[in-house]
């Protein structure tokens, strides 16, 4: 099942991934380190496994996948916007 828009993270090491399929943002969140997971993160792989299985679908998924993306910040756009923030902060710091 394929997102009408895919969404660009970044994971890893700042690594960025187009994520253009629920069981991609399926992978994605069943390969999210234990110590970084919550509700949002539930909810997203409940709204994908539910997509995968029938009982849902692909925007609904995408949606619980972008807020997930978006609290944990690896949203490439929202994730590049913070960099350049922190960045900047500490370049007028000094």
């Amino acid at each position: 099942m394929k997102f009408d828009k895919p969404l660009a993270i970044f994971v890893g090491l700042g690594f960025p991934r187009e994520v253009e399929t629920v069981f991609e943002a399926f992978q994605v969140l069943n390969e999210w380190p234990a110590s970084g997971r919550g509700p949002d993160h539930q909810a997203a792989l409940d709204a994908c496994r539910a997509a995968l299985i029938g009982s849902g679908d692909a925007p609904a998924a995408r949606q619980a996948f972008e807020a997930f993306a978006s609290a944990r910040d690896i949203l490439a756009p929202d994730a590049l916007a913070a960099s350049a923030r922190n960045f900047a902060r500490e370049w007028l710091s000094t």
